[in-house]
């Protein structure tokens, strides 16, 4: 192994330390386990409630203004667009998401037009100024823009990608490196993973295909969220075999799903077109994992020893999310959370669930049938609405469940994969729901007739 100075290690090991408290690293806070960076998240959101919805308000019209321009701008070659130029310069369908975001926006903060755009359940759900996602977007991205280097540029990913692809890239068809998104969404949160599995693939870390799989198979909820899940139906006492469920159904749908469509299918290429060809994952002769791994992240450490570099590239995350990201959630969100609120599509669509929770012998199966296809539009509304309305214990802790195990809501994650650029398309995105739900459902039953 290569011999490297002590203040290589320094910066290999410092950082990383960080990083890993703060995006993995639950701690007790007002009564909650909730990791430190979204605590920082949650702190400044207090600060600045009396201005982020008009904060959220300037940016996204700002995101749309821009794009607008940049339609009618001089087209470039790519290596000759500036960092600005390229945050605009999207598709004419982007374009539009992005107006439409912004629109939302304006009605739901100024209340104009109809009501079923900026009711509480609908614009006004994801707007809020003290428990709206797009407020806490803002405010999660600037730390997580900022600080997601202390993850990605000083080894880390580079010491356990070497360590866990005999555990990844056979189970999940998965480079070792993530395993580190995969922790970072099961202890932090969704959005965090997400995030993270962006960066890499524009990084040239990840295959469209890899990007695909950990975003829609490992994006999972955070343990607070799933205690908020649980308490709604009213089972608080069964969390912990709640939870175990989750994990249990987590873990078989994640080795299942990258092998049937349409993750399958994704091309086993990098975002530059580079072909994966898997020599990059093999350990040379005379190392192992560990002192493959060891060389890997002191390399990458003594590469990136400046700070104002690391700073301004976190600076660049944040413009990226802020003007990329929270447009496609307002637009995209208010959409589906309309159509769940004020139509029956999700009742239609949900109709052929019925026969199919009856044959899993779930009792109540007509009034859980819409709550298995509603949660795509945000993964809150299932619990919400069976609380009340349907009363066996089996049903409840199936729909609790249910609701966390299929991830893709368009009201957070969804959006984010959508405004990422993560390979994959709307249409993608709703078969994916829909298998991992009628996958998961027999799972869930077994387990849930067991308990009750």
């Amino acid at each position: 192994m290569k011999k490297f100075n002590a203040s290589t290690w320094t910066w290999f090991l410092i950082p990383s330390i960080i990083g890993v408290f703060l995006f993995m690293v639950p701690i007790k806070y007002e009564g909650d386990w909730i990791v430190p960076i979204a605590i920082l998240a949650n702190w400044l959101a207090g600060w600045i409630v009396p201005v982020i919805e008009w904060i959220a308000v300037a940016v996204l019209s700002a995101a749309a203004l821009g794009s607008v321009i940049m339609l009618f701008a001089p087209k470039k070659a790519p290596e000759e667009r500036t960092f600005w130029e390229n945050l605009f310069g999207v598709s004419l369908f982007w374009t539009i998401v992005r107006i439409l975001g912004a629109v939302f926006a304006i009605m739901t903060a100024f209340k104009l037009g109809p009501e079923a755009v900026w009711s509480g359940n609908t614009g006004g759900l994801l707007l809020d100024p003290a428990e709206g996602l797009v407020t806490f977007l803002f405010t999660i991205f600037i730390f997580a823009g900022l600080l997601l280097p202390l993850l990605m540029n000083f080894g880390l990913l580079e010491f356990f990608g070497t360590m866990m692809v005999k555990v990844m890239r056979p189970l999940f068809k998965l480079p070792g490196r993530s395993s580190i998104d995969a922790l970072a969404s099961w202890v932090g949160d969704g959005t965090i993973g997400v995030l993270l599995t962006d960066k890499q693939y524009q990084e040239g870390h990840y295959t469209k295909k890899e990007a695909t799989i950990i975003a829609t198979t490992f994006s999972v909820v955070s343990i607070t969220f799933s205690i908020v899940i649980i308490g709604t139906v009213g089972m608080e006492k069964y969390f912990l075999p709640f939870y175990g469920t989750v994990v249990v159904t987590g873990l078989i749908l994640a080795l299942i799903m990258p092998r049937i469509y349409p993750l399958s299918r994704k091309k086993e290429e990098y975002i530059d077109g580079r072909k994966f060809t898997g020599e990059e994952e093999k350990v040379p002769p005379g190392y192992n994992v560990i002192t493959h791994g060891l060389e890997n992240a002191l390399s990458t450490a003594e590469k990136n020893r400046h700070l104002g570099r690391t700073f301004k590239d976190g600076m660049k995350n944040v413009f990226d999310m802020w003007f990329g990201v929270i447009p496609v959630v307002m637009g995209f969100g208010t959409i589906a959370l309309i159509l769940a609120e004020y139509t029956s599509l999700f009742q239609i669509i949900g109709k052929p669930f019925e026969p199919y929770l009856a044959l899993l012998q779930i009792p109540e199966a007509a009034a859980a049938a819409p709550l298995m296809i509603i949660g795509f539009a945000d993964m809150f509304l299932p619990s919400i609405l069976a609380d009340g309305t349907i009363t066996s214990e089996v049903t409840l802790f199936t729909v609790a469940a249910i609701s966390v195990v299929q991830l893709i809501y368009m009201s957070e994650v969804g959006g984010l994969i959508l405004g990422s650029k993560i390979p994959v398309n709307f249409f993608e995105l709703f078969v994916i729901f829909i298998l991992r739900t009628l996958i998961a459902l027999p799972i869930i039953s077994v387990i849930a007739h067991m308990l009750f």
